[in-house]
């Protein structure tokens, strides 16, 4: 064991883990005033069950012996995980390229953690407005045991690491996806998508105003995701080694191009570059760059980054166009810039990185881009399919949509008896009136002038 290498990845999983609260506030400035709390709940909601789900079973399933075709861990092999206390670590190395490992088993259970549950919080982003709580639970519950652990297996588990044989897309496929864009954001993405569509959309969407109700929110969260994502990836090397540091700046440069390039997008189609967009654009460097970080040149993490920022700010206005409710653009930003990043290692990686991979226009053909998009198409497959059935069942046994006049109304008031701005006190009481009972008042966000005259390419409103 190394005492440096197991302070990173610690360091690392507390940096994931700050990456929920983070999703919660971008996610929760997004929404309407009437919904924030809800919106930040079904994150919360996802850090507390599935933190409990990966001790008992789901660390064994995503890294236990494979069970026979690269396609699912023995869920018994880790139960509980007592067998991992006092273990001096795993065998072999998380990424293929690390031939030692050097920390103790419990500090990759605890980081890779951290994954399932951001995963799972993501998709949260797509429903919005109109889900029930304790649906989402369980459906929360359900699709991480069915959908995301079998998928962490196929892409995570390298053989020789904690079992003997892993999965199919890591050992057999060989693509490459350093730290989750198949496993995380094309997972979550297509899965947000086929919930979208089980719970139909929005009253109001395409037609009323459903802005932000809180920008600053907005971008305290994403500088909390761009904060906790230098632990996404660069503790994805699971070591305090030049991999890590390589890590640190593609993850750094990558997002600030994608930034520029939504914002530049924006300027050239709208006339102004928002808030709004530069926290989108943050989003979507990062998940176009998590798969690729370790394959590609400083230089080719800019190109990366700086294609994601522009069609990730084109792509979100595909639900327009075809009618799918996709709240807060997880199709749009993870999926696309999920699909993008991982193709993009077969289009730019290099053999001067550690990846030691040359693709498409570094000379080495187009052998790792069909292992690439093969890999990026069955995760979409396979997680699109099972979440529509998943959610189609428990909308039909457990009534997953909230009533439409709770959805008028509120839904923080509905669900949960609480509003997310109580100004009562402020104003002395007698007149005084929450935010949250104004918003019962008005479908729409009370709205400030400066507001409403706003263009935020992300939103209904700009779009209506």
């Amino acid at each position: 064991m190394d005492t440096g290498d197991t302070a990173w990845v610690l360091a690392s999983a507390a940096l994931v883990l700050f990456m929920t609260p983070g999703l919660a506030l971008f996610y929760g400035g997004m929404v309407r005033a009437k919904s924030v709390l809800n919106m930040m709940m079904m994150s919360f909601g996802a850090l507390a069950l599935v933190s409990v789900l990966w001790v008992l079973y789901g660390y064994s399933m995503a890294f236990g012996d494979d069970l026979g075709g690269g396609l699912l861990g023995n869920p018994f092999e880790f139960f509980g995980l007592s067998s991992l206390l006092g273990t001096s670590g795993l065998d072999g190395g998380f990424q293929p390229e690390n031939l030692v490992f050097t920390v103790p088993s419990m500090a990759f259970v605890a980081f890779q953690a951290m994954f399932a549950i951001l995963t799972v919080a993501l998709i949260s982003g797509a429903i919005a407005d109109r889900a029930r709580f304790g649906p989402w639970m369980a459906f929360a519950g359900v699709w991480a045991t069915l959908v995301y652990f079998p998928v962490a297996h196929w892409v995570f588990a390298f053989d020789g690491a904690e079992s003997e044989t892993g999965g199919w897309i890591a050992n057999d496929l060989l693509a490459i996806d350093f730290a989750g864009g198949t496993a995380v954001h094309i997972n979550a993405g297509a899965a947000g998508l086929a919930l979208a569509l089980v719970l139909g959309r929005r009253r109001g969407f395409g037609r009323d105003p459903m802005r932000p109700h809180n920008l600053p929110l907005v971008m305290l969260g994403a500088g909390i995701l761009w904060f906790g994502w230098f632990g996404f990836n660069a503790g994805s090397a699971l070591a305090a080694n030049g991999q890590a540091a390589e890590v640190f700046v593609t993850t750094l440069v990558a997002t600030g191009a994608a930034t520029l390039g939504w914002l530049l997008m924006e300027k050239l189609r709208d006339g102004h570059a928002t808030s709004l967009g530069a926290a989108s654009g943050v989003v979507a460097g990062l998940v176009a760059i998590t798969p690729a970080a370790s394959s590609v040149t400083p230089l080719g993490a800019i190109l990366v980054g700086f294609i994601a920022g522009v069609v990730c700010a084109l792509a979100v206005g595909l639900k327009y166009r075809l009618g799918y409710d996709d709240s807060l653009d997880v199709v749009g930003v993870h999926l696309v810039g999920g699909v993008w990043g991982t193709l993009a290692v077969g289009l730019f990686a290099s053999s001067a990185t550690t990846a030691g991979v040359d693709g498409l226009f570094y000379g080495g053909g187009v052998d790792q881009l069909w292992r690439q998009a093969l890999g990026a198409g069955v995760v979409l497959v396979y997680s699109f399919v099972l979440t529509l059935g998943i959610g189609v069942v428990i909308a039909r046994t457990m009534r997953f949509r909230v009533a439409e006049e709770h959805e008028v109304s509120g839904i923080d008031g509905a669900v949960h008896a609480e509003t997310g701005y109580d100004l009562a006190s402020l104003g002395g009481g007698g007149g005084a009136a929450t935010l949250g009972a104004q918003a019962h008042a008005v479908p729409q966000d009370p709205a400030g002038d400066d507001r409403a005259r706003s263009v935020n390419v992300t939103t209904e409103g700009s779009r209506a």
